[in-house]
């Protein structure tokens, strides 16, 4: 049986269908238009004007009257029930764990179900986890650690445009654009990209390199800053512990400390590419590591604090992250088989 009658009490979201478009939808149906012609002129699926005239018709007649259609549409649409974390503990405790050790809701509620097959009840989607967190009584989580989101906001914010950056390194020796084909598709290992993060008033610094193809983090000390020639010491020392095979390329931003790249490519056999000016997005996996490592320094801090163990400790917890882009794999998995083969 349909429910009552009732009047929507708040505006429908775009995703449902609005009473106007119920309207077309009723006096198509009546002109005799097919399914598919109603849903290309509403530029709906077909399969959603088909449900529409089966749940929402008169149940006695099996006519189609829009204004009544809407009312039971909108008198069916609230199902309030207790929410899962609210009332599985076990869930709710270890979705909490791992959200203390800084895994995204993704990460979460894969791992789960990867983990846990056989017991549905453990099983959530990462929405269920991000409506827990912004709403505590729908679940009561915390991120006690860190913010829910890597940039420190909570709740969800349109992207913006790109920021424009300001050129700092003219004497450029390879552009990105050089860089072999093999780089691009990130079949074959040994392709990195770097850049800084930087701290307070842009006075101290952390050195980050991210491994194309396993998305393996290794992070530079360089307690001397954007120094040219410490930091491609410390580079040639980094790059010195690597097979020669995972050592192809290093892609890299236009900063002043990389003044010495000439000399660190002839010590160690790696070619330095440089992206072009303010064009972040072509060095993406180290991009989006530099947001994921703000959960750890964040902005407007001191870096000068955080020790060379310190960064050792914080690249083996995120590379100990499973990734949605490597099938749920870590990247340190990914990584031990790229040196087991090149042994």
């Amino acid at each position: 049986m349909y429910p009552p009658l009732a009047a929507p009490k708040q505006a429908v979201s775009a995703r449902y269908l609005s009473e106007n478009e119920r309207i077309t939808i009723a006096d198509e149906h009546r002109a005799g238009r097919s399914i598919r012609a109603i849903a290309a002129l509403l530029e709906r699926a077909p399969s959603t004007i088909s449900r529409e005239i089966s749940r929402n018709s008169d149940p006695v007649a099996g006519d189609y009257h829009p204004f009544a259609a809407h009312q039971r549409a909108a008198a069916r649409r609230p199902r309030p029930k207790p929410a899962k974390l609210h009332t599985n503990t076990e869930l709710r405790g270890l979705v909490q764990e791992l959200l203390d050790q800084r895994w995204s809701p993704e990460q979460i509620c894969r791992t789960l179900s990867l983990k846990h097959p056989d017991r549905p009840e453990l099983r959530l989607t990462h929405e269920t986890i991000y409506q827990a967190v912004y709403r505590p009584d729908r679940g009561g989580l915390t991120r006690s650690r860190s913010p829910l989101l890597r940039t420190g906001r909570a709740y969800r914010k349109r992207r913006r445009s790109r920021e424009q950056r300001i050129p700092r390194f003219t004497d450029r020796s390879k552009s990105i654009h050089d860089r072999p084909a093999t780089a691009d598709d990130r079949g074959m290992p040994g392709h990195w990209e770097g850049d800084l993060i930087m701290g307070a008033h842009n006075r101290t610094a952390i050195g980050t390199l991210v491994e194309r193809s396993s998305r393996y983090v290794v992070l530079v000390h360089v307690p001397q800053g954007r120094n040219a020639a410490h930091f491609r010491d410390r580079l040639i020392t980094v790059f010195s512990t690597l097979p020669a095979g995972l050592r192809q390329s290093l892609a890299w931003d236009q900063g002043v400390e990389m003044g010495r790249h000439a000399e660190f490519t002839v010590a160690t056999s790696t070619p330095v590419y440089f992206c072009d000016p303010a064009s972040p997005w072509q060095r993406g996996s180290n991009e989006n590591t530099n947001g994921l490592l703000r959960q750890y320094f964040p902005k407007s801090s001191d870096l000068s604090v955080h020790t060379a163990e310190d960064l050792t400790a914080v690249a083996a917890e995120l590379n100990n992250r499973p990734r949605k882009i490597l099938g749920w794999d870590t990247p340190a998995q990914r990584f031990t088989r790229l040196l087991a083969e090149a042994a």
